[in-house]
């Protein structure tokens, strides 16, 4: 529908779709912000500047699509970038950043230095904020800094568009090293599906040309079913795949029990690795897609191997994941 023709039916574009920012005042989220985006299209999610505007919950014409953790919503400030405290503060979400240190295992450089699980990206709240309608998209963005005195300086520029009549979501990052040193970065885009949309209906679709590497000896048992799931097991481990796309990024997963369909496609020039995170245990039930810049073994392993990425004296970098939910939901 074209905006005049839409004019005519709405006076408030707010009766159908967009964007409002609210604050929680109870439980353990009390006093964290976010901007709630609804669409025409079916879509409703949070974005979280208090955590990196990064997204919570997802819903696709009244369907969960994204995972929720037993922690919930919590607020940023109890975030302890400690030995051992990431299950105690992890919320799950349709998407958690990692990085810009370190992303994967808690481990220390060789000069001493910690990195906690996951690093500390997502512990740190954006500023420079907006969330608006722009005719047909709505938009919502900000700066995130990560910073440590005498050392490191980065700026991640985040930038959602939103189609108000659609249903998908399209992230861009630009990543800006400010200082006068090279400094070499992590990022993992750490998106994670639950139940319903995840479920023993639902299967994967990848690239044709692409490489699996299962990450442990139980990972390589499953290697033959990594597309496929299961209902939920008490006490199973989980399974980590990397996946390494030639010329095509994008996964998708269907549920046809649903009807839903969830597409991620990524800039496989400065993502080259998507992780498949599978995880089948009661209560902790979770399918994790996850475009990267390396493996995630952690900053110090990834520094051993190789495989970090580079950024020249106030050099930068864009990222870009697209998300998209279609489908007449049963």
């Amino acid at each position: 529908m074209d905006m005049k023709k839409f004019r005519a039916y709405v006076g408030n574009s707010e009766q159908v779709c967009g964007v409002r920012r609210v604050i929680l005042d109870e439980g353990k989220a009390r006093g964290i912000s976010m901007y709630q985006v609804t669409t025409s299209g079916g879509l409703e999610l949070d974005i979280l500047p208090d955590s990196a505007l990064d997204i919570g919950h997802l819903r696709y014409k009244g369907v969960n699509i994204s995972y929720t953790t037993k922690n919930g919503y919590d607020s940023p400030a109890k975030f302890q970038p400690i030995a051992g405290e990431f299950g105690r503060y992890f919320p799950g979400g349709m998407l958690f950043t990692c990085g810009l240190l370190s992303a994967g295992p808690e481990n220390t450089d060789s000069d001493g230095t910690f990195h906690p699980l996951h690093g500390r990206f997502h512990g740190i709240g954006a500023q420079g904020l907006c969330g608006y309608v722009d005719g047909e998209n709505i938009i919502v963005g900000g700066e995130i800094r990560e910073t440590a005195q005498g050392g490191y300086c980065f700026s991640v520029r985040r930038k959602y568009t939103i189609p108000a009549f659609g249903s998908e979501i399209l992230l861009e990052d630009e990543i800006t090293n400010l200082t006068p040193a090279p400094a070499e970065y992590m990022m993992l885009y750490h998106m994670n599906f639950g139940w319903p949309m995840l479920s023993e209906s639902a299967s994967l679709d990848f690239p044709e040309k692409r490489k699996v590497t299962p990450r442990t000896p139980y990972a390589e048992k499953g290697l033959k079913n990594h597309t496929e799931f299961c209902a939920p097991i008490d006490g199973e481990e989980e399974q980590v795949f990397f996946h390494e796309m030639e010329n095509e990024a994008f996964v998708r997963l269907k549920n046809p029990e649903l009807g839903i369909t969830a597409e991620i496609s990524w800039s496989l020039d400065s993502l080259p690795i998507l992780a498949e995170w599978k995880n089948m245990a009661s209560g902790d039930y979770v399918l994790g897609l996850e475009p990267s810049t390396c493996y995630i073994m952690g900053r110090e392993r990834e520094c051993r191997e190789g495989r970090m990425t580079r950024l020249e004296p106030y050099g930068s970098v864009k990222n870009s994941v697209r998300l998209k939910l279609s489908g007449d939901v049963k």
